[in-house]
């Protein structure tokens, strides 16, 4: 019996084992934006319901270790998409609206590796990892795009919800624009006669601007950039989550008619709860919280309409659903949607230190999920799990080979199989980085101050060494640095040797 042969029966028994047919499973990635630990309501830690979400939740893997990369959006996104991590990308920061794509497109992406197995791949909801070379003309074809790292599909925005431009872009285009009326964006300056937050406040009919977001105004809303033109391509921000659920289910049901024999890939990014929260009316008042709690009330509505819908096709049981967000939760972030007035004993950030923008646990131990009906028993697992090993994970489920990165093949832990997660882990934010091994996170000393001020959020900055045991104290109450001199010395040199 040859090696070909043995191969191919290792590959039939590993389906055999998972799910009773070689049929590979249809994958969803479900990434909110800036959703906190305490935010879903599985967790047992804040005063929130989110009972769509619980159900991934109570009937898969619910991880109490799972990592996000970073602290902030396209570094964690790119981390996610590329299996590499994002400090090792000079421009893998918080990018502008009209920055130039980040992913080399010569690299194996996820998208990439799935189509080696003939998945049809899509993104839809929030990209922020750039578009085009830098110099972009919204109203033609744009290049560098989704379609250029893998993805067959994509109905986008181009960064935030609080950056301009607000429109839709849709496989290279942007929707429903007119050529009479082209659409302009800067970071840089302003348009002539063109009005902003500060010279024309009244037309911030739906929200103010707190900190950072006093350019232009679309929707009532005040935005970081400025715009000109493309007013018939403009989104109204309250039907945003309807026109992503609604083109997210297109797509599978595309899928399934045009390729029915070949399973499918969604990257579903939502943009709740980011700034600034316009949640559609009927989500409103619901959760007590404000714009922000009804915001996650929203998607956790998102995530049950998908669920209903894969149920109704028949589909549940042949689809891993992966859950988490792109980094920690943050209040107000820039404007007066009495995110803090109205939080009462919710608890977005559980029981850890700092939040989005910080090294501290609150920065990227985030909600971590994976759902698939009849194949993962629900359970809890305290498996150190990360965002970076999809690629190489989903790569082996798909039962394709790519090219070695950052990211580990941690499949038996997504599914449940073990609770043998990562052992190492660098995280970043803003630049800055700490490293986790085992139990025990070693924050290097920083300069600057400790607290983001704008934000009320502590950085982990700090003049000396930090170092904590997340086993004993979750809460990183205790810096250890100075008592356990020889466990600092060797996370010292073991994130030397690691990021050099």
């Amino acid at each position: 019996m040859n090696k070909i042969f043995l191969a191919f029966l290792g590959m039939l028994s590993f389906w055999g084992s998972v799910n009773g047919q070689v049929k590979k499973p249809n994958i969803i990635i479900i990434n909110l934006d800036d959703i906190g630990y305490g935010d879903v309501s599985a967790y047992k830690k804040g005063t929130l319901n989110t009972p769509n979400i619980d159900f991934l939740a109570n009937n898969g893997v619910r991880f109490n270790r799972g990592y996000a990369t970073s602290a902030t959006c396209t570094p964690s996104r790119y981390a996610l998409l590329t299996g590499i991590y994002p400090w090792k990308n000079s421009q893998a920061k918080i990018l502008p609206g009209d920055a130039p794509l980040i992913i080399d497109t010569s690299i194996t992406t996820l998208p990439k590796a799935l189509k080696k197995a003939n998945y049809k791949s899509a993104v839809v909801g929030k990209w922020h990892l750039g578009l085009g070379n830098g110099n972009i003309d919204w109203n033609k074809k744009i290049t560098f795009s989704p379609s250029d790292v893998g993805f067959d599909y994509s109905f986008i925005m181009a960064a935030t919800t609080d950056r301009v431009p607000t429109v839709y872009i849709e496989n290279n285009k942007v929707v429903g624009l007119e050529e009479n009326d082209p659409l302009f964006v800067s970071y840089q300056q302003n348009f002539e006669n063109e009005p902003t937050a500060i010279s024309h406040p009244q037309l911030m009919t739906k929200m103010r601007w707190h900190h950072g977001h006093n350019q232009s105004v679309h929707n009532g809303i005040p935005r970081i950039g400025y715009m000109k033109g493309g007013k018939s391509a403009l989104w109204v921000d309250e039907d945003m989550s309807d026109v992503f659920l609604e083109k997210a289910l297109a797509f599978i049901q595309n899928a399934k008619s045009t390729q029915s024999e070949n399973p499918f890939f969604l990257y579903f990014a939502l943009h709740q709860p980011h700034v600034p929260r316009v949640p559609h009316q009927r989500f409103v008042g619901k959760s007590g919280m404000g714009p922000r709690g009804d915001a996650i009330l929203e998607a956790d509505w998102c995530v049950g309409e998908l669920t209903r819908k894969l149920k109704e096709w028949g589909d549940l049981e042949n689809t891993l659903i992966l859950f988490t967000s792109d980094n920690g939760p943050v209040l107000n972030d820039g404007y007066f949607d009495e995110a803090v007035e109205k939080l009462g004993n919710h608890t977005p950030f559980a029981d850890l230190r700092g939040g989005k923008y910080s090294l501290y646990e609150a920065g990227t131990r985030v909600p971590f999920i994976a759902y698939w009906k009849g194949v993962i028993k629900p359970s809890v697992s305290n498996a150190m799990v990360c965002q970076l090993d999809f690629t190489a994970s989903l790569a082996h489920l798909a039962g394709v080979s790519i090219p070695s990165g950052d990211g580990e093949n941690h499949l038996n832990a997504f599914l449940g199989k073990n609770k043998k997660g990562r052992r190492e882990l660098v995280i970043e934010a803003s630049g800055r980085l700490a490293y986790r091994y085992g139990n025990f996170v070693y924050i290097p000393p920083s300069k600057g101050n400790p607290i983001i001020e704008t934000v009320k959020i502590e950085n982990g900055n700090a003049p000396e060494d930090q170092l904590f045991d997340l086993k004993k104290d979750i809460g990183q109450n205790l810096n250890l640095a100075k008592k356990r001199g020889n466990k600092l010395s060797f996370m010292k040199a073991r994130m030397a040797a690691f990021i050099k």
